[in-house]
């Protein structure tokens, strides 16, 4: 009888699904922790700087100053999220984000996936990924002001470039993760190449392909602002350097809080993403207990 009642009912779904799931997630201790970790850190970098006035940390910006200027209408050094200026720096590195990340990705995981499937692309063109990727970001900087005009040019390319190697070669390694018997099957079956392609190599190679996607929107968002730094008149780069060439920490301070905020966001979103394409896989995972 309780077997046909419990088999009767009706998997959670739209806002009731997103409760059932939200009371699920602080069911368990892992984000009471999280949040007693921020708590910790907060109050260490106060202790550090405004509590105990620790040589060296005097000079800079403790929370307490931060936040009286980042949520005052009238900011004593600037910037604040009363001010336009604040959401304008944070609309350009977005922008620069989302086109860099997006050429990259449309760029790499093609590149990395027939790269893992065919030997020969691989033999061409696996050197010559391994030759550039060792190169530091910044050591790109000059060359890409010369070739590319204005601001946009120079900072996008070389968050793209940062972002590429690492999406080409995570989708390369998924595709190499891949069971040999797969492919055996498939081709006992009569699939064509394209259908083993389609069928086996994209599929299986997807849970690598957004592990090499979460790190890829890091290291294009550090790349992008070591970029806004050199070259760039707008963006959290720019801010964070502006300010500190003026002699002016909380805005610095707050840029820096600002990029981790939207980083941590942003990687979010990708990993939301791929769990939803992959629900047979985070199935997999919750089944393993992981």
């Amino acid at each position: 009888m309780n077997s046909t009642a419990e088999s009767n009912k009706v998997a959670p779904e739209g806002f009731n699904l997103f409760l059932y799931r939200t009371k699920k997630h602080f069911s368990g201790p892992d984000p009471y922790l999280t949040i007693a970790g921020v708590f910790l850190w907060l109050f260490a970098y106060w202790v550090l700087c405004e509590g105990l006035q620790i040589w060296r940390f005097t000079k800079l910006p403790g929370p307490v100053a931060i936040s009286k200027d980042w949520f005052s209408t009238t900011p004593f050094q600037g910037i604040s999220i009363f001010t336009q200026e604040y959401y304008d720096h944070i609309y350009v590195s977005c922008q620069r984000i989302l086109i860099a990340f997006g050429i990259a990705t449309g760029l790499g995981v093609p590149l990395g996936l027939f790269m893992g499937w065919s030997r020969s692309i691989r033999d061409y063109i696996f050197p010559i990924i391994e030759l550039l990727r060792p190169i530091p970001i910044l050591a790109w900087v000059p060359l890409s002001i010369l070739l590319l005009p204005g601001f946009e040019g120079p900072v996008i390319f070389l968050a793209t470039l940062a972002s590429f190697f690492v999406t080409t070669l995570n989708a390369m390694l998924g595709v190499d993760s891949i069971d040999e018997e797969y492919f055996r099957a498939a081709g006992c079956l009569g699939s064509s190449r394209w259908d083993v392609f389609k069928n086996v190599v994209v599929p299986g190679a997807l849970p690598f392909i957004f592990t090499g996607l979460q790190i890829s929107i890091g290291v294009a968002w550090f790349s992008l602002v070591a970029a806004e730094m050199v070259s760039g008149d707008l963006g959290l780069g720019y801010l964070i350097v502006d300010a500190y060439m003026n002699n002016v920490t909380v805005p610095m301070v707050i840029a820096m809080i600002t990029l981790g905020f939207i980083g941590y966001f942003s990687s979010a979103c990708v990993r939301a993403l791929g769990n939803r394409l992959m629900a047979w896989h985070v199935k997999e995972l919750a089944q393993q207990g992981r």
